[in-house]
């Protein structure tokens, strides 16, 4: 993609950002299928990306003001949102009817719908004005904001149910995490290109706030991260990750 479509541009890393996103969902659809199971699966995660994607793509569907200015912005990233969006409701119907009796419904408990209003609320006075449409600089924001915060009820499940992930669900949590560097380099790369209604001369508020969101994901992870590299340097790619104590061990 990044060779073949984007002829080597820069802004390619949001569509490989996307790419890396969809893949995580993939690897969380493959658990569900290989074990017949919706165990340490959050629907409440799953809830707050639908919200995200149907957020992001209300603008990038039909405006071009956060889309990649190469090739892959005018047909590829958007393909690739559409397909994860579909992914992700695919997903949300196994947990929530097809393997309803496996869903773990009382420990997934995090207030997702207060991540998701706080995520709109905070758009509504932080958004950037790349569309130069308030609503949908606004959507696209929530998209932003709810896509960090949608970990948050995956790793509570995690913690209400032993502090054990399973390894495609840590590595759907790894893929999440690798989409935000490439979205937060491409971010910081055009940091200088993306505008806001400032409130104080001077200060950017938009670009601040877009940056901090990126940064904030990796402090939401910092600790399942430590787990997750430590597993996978002792016992490889096929090795659950247990919290609870400093160890991990094999599926």
């Amino acid at each position: 993609m990044h060779h073949l479509v984007a002829n080597g541009e820069f802004s390619s890393l949001m569509t490989m950002s996307v790419m890396v996103q969809c893949l995580g969902f993939a690897l969380l659809a493959i658990q569900c299928l290989s074990s017949g199971s919706a165990a340490g699966i959050s629907a409440r995660a799953l809830g707050l990306d639908v919200f995200a994607l149907v957020c992001r793509l209300s603008s990038t569907l039909w405006l071009e003001g956060y889309l990649p200015v190469d090739a892959s912005g005018d047909w590829l990233f958007q393909a690739v949102e559409l397909c994860t969006l579909a992914l992700v409701v695919w997903l949300l119907y196994h947990v929530l009817v097809q393997q309803k009796s496996t869903y773990q419904s009382e420990a997934d408990s995090c207030p997702a719908v207060a991540l998701f209003l706080g995520s709109l609320m905070l758009a509504a006075l932080l958004h950037a004005d790349m569309n130069n449409r308030p609503v949908f600089d606004t959507l696209w924001m929530t998209g932003l904001f709810a896509d960090v915060v949608a970990v948050l009820p995956q790793l509570w499940l995690i913690a209400r149910t032993g502090r054990r992930a399973g390894a495609l669900t840590s590595h759907y949590i790894a893929a999440m995490a690798l989409s935000r560097v490439l979205s937060g380099l491409f971010m910081w790369a055009a940091k200088e290109d993306l505008t806001c209604a400032e409130w104080v001369a001077g200060f950017n508020h938009a670009v601040w706030a877009i940056l901090a969101a990126h940064v904030l994901h990796f402090v939401f992870i910092a600790d399942f991260a430590y787990y997750y590299m430590k597993a996978i340097t002792l016992k490889g790619l096929t090795s659950s990750v247990d919290m609870g104590d400093d160890s991990a061990v094999w599926v």
